[in-house]
């Protein structure tokens, strides 16, 4: 009898790359939470998430609305639905995510991200909270130009998006689901007025251009509306806080890769997708079996819930060659992070350009930058991985 593994165990949430490569080691098995199963290598993860019709995104909706909750619009969303609902929903809001966009929006994210910069050095060489000081600051700013709102749009969409993507986790306490499930009402009021507003006075913001009818004049509905913003809250926040944070701790654990993207700032994009590698935001997705079927030779029954490990997909050793080592020689873009086939992340591009125009407003003012003694303390949660908190020291250029 196989050992049981547990996901969110304490040990597994601060470091999972081994339980990751027990999984790959022996295949697809039923692990903690719940008794999931797990997907965890490259070529089995690729066919799972490229085969909604076998594996519904209906496992998200699952996992989003556990007993205790009675809504949650992101069980309704375009990340938990498949063809033709999916397919109908992305085409009517990809246009707000496509290079003309992200166009007119980057001399902005520059525009901030140099002003954080600029707040973040004033306290340089004593102890800093990276997390808290630039790389939440930074999304939720854009997030801010996305809905329409002031520069420093509601503190607590963070809490928000942590408490959202925290529900598939497994089991919460009473206190904590009584939280939860505030944020969600917070959330849904907050997105109501919003869109009230924006009805009311358009602007060039996302909100007023999903608002808008489409050019054969279909529209989406209020509730299409409300569970479109609810999976962006943490689609935009978690998955840049995180990796911006994510690339700080690695390059802070790595000083001769550190010291050759600080002298070369040309190699920022590359940096970047060798962190979306190696340690990425976003870790797992959840899929649900509409079907017995075989994958890398294990019947997997019908009505199961699959959890597909993306990061163990990336350090897949059949995949990548010495996966386990972080290197910016690498090349190439590292697409399985970001989802594979029709649930690819529509965000991904503005996620790329958010830590790319962050790090290049960082980078050429630094001349070094050092991790603070003491152990860091990991998010909680099934689907995106970072730290909650990263004390850097930081000595400017």
């Amino acid at each position: 009898m196989q050992p049981t593994l547990d996901l969110m165990s304490p040990e597994t949430r601060a470091n999972p790359y081994p339980l990751y490569a027990e999984l790959r080691r022996t295949g697809i098995r039923q692990v903690e939470p719940g008794g999931l199963w797990a997907v965890s290598r490259y070529e089995d993860v690729a066919a799972v998430m490229k085969d909604p019709r076998r594996f519904s995104s209906e496992g998200l909706a699952r996992g989003f609305l556990p007993p205790w909750i009675d809504r949650n619009p992101t069980a309704q969303s375009l990340v938990v639905k498949d063809p033709p609902a999916h397919t109908r929903l992305r085409g009517r809001v990809a246009r707000a995510f496509g290079p003309a966009a992200l166009n007119i929006l980057e001399p902005k994210i520059r525009a901030i991200a140099n002003e954080l910069t600029h707040d973040l050095l004033r306290q340089a060489e004593a102890e800093v909270d990276f997390v808290e000081a630039f790389s939440l600051r930074l999304p939720v700013r854009v997030l801010g130009l996305l809905f329409g709102l002031e520069a420093d749009p509601y503190p607590r969409l963070k809490g928000w998006a942590d408490d959202l993507v925290s529900i598939p986790a497994g089991q919460h306490p009473p206190e904590e689901q009584a939280r939860i499930r505030q944020s969600l009402v917070d959330m849904e009021r907050c997105f109501e007025d919003i869109i009230e507003a924006r009805r009311a006075s358009p602007g060039d913001d996302l909100v007023s251009e999903l608002i808008r009818p489409a050019d054969d004049g279909s529209v989406l509905t209020h509730e299409e509306l409300i569970s479109f913003l609810f999976s962006l809250l943490p689609a935009g926040v978690e998955t840049t806080v995180y990796l911006l944070a994510n690339t700080m701790y690695v390059l802070s654990e790595h000083p001769e890769e550190r010291a050759r993207v600080l002298a070369d700032p040309r190699l920022i994009p590359r940096l970047i997708e060798e962190v979306l590698r190696y340690e990425p935001p976003a870790h797992s997705s959840l899929r649900l079996a509409t079907e017995e079927t075989e994958v890398g030779g294990v019947r997997i029954p019908s009505g199961a819930t699959v959890v597909v490990l993306l990061a163990s997909a990336l350090r897949d050793e059949r995949q990548y060659p010495q996966a386990d080592r972080f290197d910016l020689t690498r090349g190439g873009q590292s697409h399985m992070v970001f989802g594979h086939g029709v649930h690819y992340c529509l965000g991904a591009m503005l996620a790329r350009l958010e830590a790319r125009l962050g790090l290049e407003a960082l980078f050429p003012r630094l001349r070094d930058f050092s991790l603070a003694p003491g152990p860091i303390a990991w998010s909680r949660s099934l689907i995106a991985r970072g730290p909650l908190a990263l004390p850097l020291r930081l000595f400017p250029a």
